[in-house]
């Protein structure tokens, strides 16, 4: 079994050692066939070098860079399209999610039909207003779809092949992937999480 991790890049120089230490770490207590795909989102910074020192340390890590800033759902699903392994752990590399999580999703999902877990904010951080508007967001796209997203949604999963190529067929320009996330359907596990400040250990 192969198990591709995945994450975008912008101003992550400061945490992207780290993130890779600790993922390897917890992908390797579960295979050694493993991918990192790191997508350069146009930073500014100094993360594609870093990313690139990286790769020369280890060739399973692959790198894309964007000609500029394309944006942080663009590059996801660009990084997902990169992916090959059986498992997809997609997670934002600055440390407010932990790369300890790949390990607990994947116990998580053993031994279920589900096909994705996924992390949800045990309590949205932010002041009352950028509280109140993120509650407004999710009340009014469920009032418009079908498909209902559940509050306060994270970046980081554990995704299947199937999932993923099934998230790739879509085809739209604009991007609203926690929406994509909803409408692909499959069984999904939520797993409610504590969500850290950048850089956190």
């Amino acid at each position: 079994m192969k198990i591709s991790i995945v994450t975008t890049m912008y101003r992550s120089a400061p945490y992207l050692k780290e993130f890779y230490e600790r993922a390897r770490a917890n992908v390797t207590a579960i295979t050694e066939d493993y991918e990192f795909v790191f997508v350069n989102d146009g930073s500014p910074d100094d993360s594609l070098e870093v990313a690139v020192d990286i790769h020369h340390s280890d060739p399973r890590v692959k790198v894309v860079d964007f000609s500029r800033n394309f944006g942080h759902h663009k590059a996801m699903m660009t990084g997902l399209a990169q992916s090959s392994g059986d498992l997809v752990f997609l997670i934002d590399c600055d440390l407010e999610e932990e790369p300890e999580l790949l390990g607990i999703f994947h116990e998580r999902m053993r031994g279920t039909n589900a096909d994705v877990v996924y992390g949800v904010q045990e309590s949205r951080k932010g002041g009352v207003w950028e509280r109140i508007t993120g509650r407004i967001f999710y009340t009014i796209f469920n009032a418009l779809s079908s498909d209902p997203l559940p509050l306060n949604v994270l970046t980081v999963r554990l995704m299947t092949r199937r999932y993923v190529d099934s998230l790739l067929q879509f085809r739209e320009r604009e991007i609203l992937i926690a929406g994509l996330w909803a409408i692909t359907g499959f069984d999904q596990i939520a797993v409610p999480i504590k969500k850290g400040f950048k850089g956190s250990t």
